[in-house]
């Protein structure tokens, strides 16, 4: 996102709560460092004018926070909206999460978000401030090294193979969309399924035994809004533990969660960002894109508001189990 589109955000954002149009805004503003970005909520012009952050570290997806949002606030609700960030909010308004006419949303242009951890291993942890230039970063040490690092060389994952860099839900759209990106969103996926069964397992095996069932998957995923969660009840038998020697545990909870958010998932790569052990858990969910696809016909979740998921919608054509494709 570039500085007008900065700039722009802020003002209308700041005319928008003047006007009474509305209430608070869903933005993001600066933490303690200058990649550190984070979802907050503004409540006046002046927090806006000030605070506002909308660039390349403007990463977390804000849909999900207007569940308890619109429940709680007075007024209409504004957001911020990047293109991958507008279909979990249609999906969300698929499933009735929120009300629609409690919210007014500002579209935004976006070319990609910094990868921060692959950000910190170009540049080390030592990192003192940032400036975005266009087209890279000059990012200064703790040591006072300055670094010049190309955004292409740290753009996330999601960014490089985005199905769509037009939002599909706005009020208002401010600034230009840019084109899309020419990246396969699925070669890291046909690469897995390149490998053996048991080379694939050897693979996730890896990966899963990493995790450290801190629950940030869950907590940041759009598609998981259910008020209470099985992880979270006792009696389950699957409730959140602490990792043990057996890590049947933690492959469960992965599993099951991404058959949960099957045919719901808008690859917006959220779990994959918050990891803080690097598993990339959004291959598990582009799998089941991909799946769904040739099985059952191109299909992109919260690309239009109502639409049934095909795991939802049965036909007479639908593949039988064993079935590699669609008929």
């Amino acid at each position: 996102m570039q500085k007008i589109t900065e700039d722009l955000a802020r003002r209308r954002a700041a005319e928008l709560m003047r006007a009474g149009e509305i209430s608070c805004l869903l933005g993001w503003k600066k933490g303690e460092f200058d990649y550190d970005v984070e979802p907050t909520v503004f409540y006046t012009p002046e927090e806006v004018e000030r605070e506002l952050v909308c660039n390349v570290f403007s990463a977390a997806n804000l849909s999900k926070y207007l569940i308890s949002l619109t429940r709680k606030a007075e007024g209409r609700v504004g957001i911020l909206l990047k293109p991958c960030d507008s279909f979990s909010f249609n999906q969300l308004l698929t499933e009735h999460r929120f009300d629609r006419e409690r919210v007014y949303a500002l579209g935004l242009p976006c070319e990609g978000t910094v990868d921060t951890f692959l950000l910190k291993e170009r540049v080390g942890e030592g990192i003192y401030s940032i400036k975005i230039k266009d087209g890279a970063l000059e990012v200064e040490t703790l040591s006072g090294e300055v670094k010049e690092i190309p955004l292409s060389e740290v753009y996330a994952e999601r960014c490089l193979v985005c199905k769509s860099r037009r939002p599909v839900a706005y009020d208002e759209m401010l600034g230009e969309v840019t084109p899309d990106a020419d990246e396969d969103r699925f070669a890291q996926v046909e690469k897995l399924e390149s490998m053996t069964a048991e080379e694939r397992y050897a693979f996730w095996q890896g990966e899963l035994s990493r995790c450290i069932r801190c629950n940030a998957c869950r907590n940041v995923c759009p598609a998981c809004s259910c008020e209470r969660c099985v992880f979270d009840n006792p009696t389950s038998g699957v409730e959140t533990k602490a990792p043990s020697e057996d890590s049947f545990e933690e492959k469960m909870f992965h599993i099951i969660r991404a058959f949960h958010v099957a045919g719901r998932c808008t690859d917006c790569g959220e779990c994959s960002r918050v990891c803080p052990e690097r598993i990339p858990l959004h291959l598990l969910n582009r799998k089941f894109i991909k799946d769904i696809n040739s099985f059952y016909g191109d299909y992109t979740a919260g690309a239009e508001v109502g639409s049934r998921a095909p795991l939802v919608s049965y036909t007479k054509d639908d593949p039988e189990p064993g079935q590699g494709g669609q008929k």
